[in-house]
């Protein structure tokens, strides 16, 4: 496995997927990948692969969609691996050499709405998971998903659904905004500074953002207008026992690739007094055996008509 110390140079989409997303804390990090192996086998699912066929796992960071469409579906797979982050590519190579197969593999530095180095109806199916999230043209993403397919070529995505939570951090805001400060509580403030550090907290923001923008109907609509048919579509909300085992893991992660942890946040927003405030209230609440997370996820495939 390539590791931080033999590629020390480092970008946001790699900091976040190897790092920042679990905090540092490996019983967070068993968790999240138990999580991310469920939306992968759904995904592969709706793919409905076939030996021979060629792929492409488009924002495909740690190469984890392309590599297990590998197992399921055979040698004879060819596999396409896109990013827009050359350490996440370096890191998937090196995922493929360790497992033999990268003979199957082609990488591609592109990000999703351009990718220019795949040739026109050359594919049969392309994956995504958690990529479309952060596009800003996703109909232009998907029109580009249409391009390389062949006629009756598949997508088959996971995409996380953020808009709660910006609308959450707007509604904080709004709180804050027209209570009286003597009726304020001391800790709305700092709920605010925390969200509105990791979401858009206002409509013009929210509507400028590609992580909140849009909804799961927008995105079957954006499906429609890319020109796939026979889309189908699932959002699933789940609501299961917290992941984060310690308030360390939870201060230490960040929900998404563009968010600063917790910690830095505290650090950089936070008086000493703010913080053991901020502490001593949600410690609790987060460490308690009863908390809960809650994930929203889209499902989401189509097909290239056969004209």
């Amino acid at each position: 496995m390539a590791s931080e110390t033999e590629h020390p140079a480092e970008d946001l989409w790699s900091q976040w997927l190897l790092h920042r997303r679990h905090g540092g804390d490996p019983d967070h990090e068993r968790a999240m990948r138990a999580m991310v192996a469920r939306y992968i086998e759904r995904v592969l699912d709706g793919a409905r692969l076939q030996p021979g066929q060629a792929l492409a796992d488009v924002g495909a960071g740690e190469g984890l969609l392309a590599l297990r469409a590998i197992e399921r579906a055979g040698g004879a797979l060819r596999v396409w691996l896109t990013d827009v982050s050359e350490p996440m590519l370096r890191h998937a190579r090196a995922q493929a050499l360790e497992r033999g197969v990268a003979g199957q593999c082609t990488f591609l530095l592109a990000p999703a709405d351009r990718l220019a180095g795949i040739a026109d109806g050359s594919l049969d199916v392309v994956v995504t998971r958690s990529v479309l999230a952060y596009v800003s043209d996703k109909v232009g993403a998907l029109r580009e998903f249409h391009r390389v397919l062949k006629p009756g070529g598949r997508i088959s995505l996971a995409e996380p659904v953020f808009q709660d939570e910006a609308l959450g951090a707007q509604a904080i805001r709004t709180v804050i905004e027209t209570t009286p400060p003597a009726a304020l509580s001391p800790l709305m403030p700092l709920l605010h500074r925390w969200k509105a550090a990791q979401y858009p907290d206002t409509p013009e923001t929210i509507r400028a953002s590609a992580i909140a923008n849009y909804s799961e109907r927008d995105l079957l609509r954006f499906a429609q207008n890319a020109g796939f048919t026979e889309v189908h579509l699932e959002l699933h909300i789940d609501a299961f026992p917290s992941m984060l085992s310690s308030w360390e893991a939870f201060v230490n992660s960040a929900p998404h690739p563009l968010a600063p942890p917790l910690s830095q946040i505290m650090a950089e927003q936070f008086s000493a007094e703010e913080r053991a405030l901020f502490e001593r209230s949600m410690r609790p609440v987060i460490e308690d055996p009863k908390a809960v997370s809650i994930d929203r996820m889209v499902y989401l495939t189509a097909r290239k008509a056969i004209a």
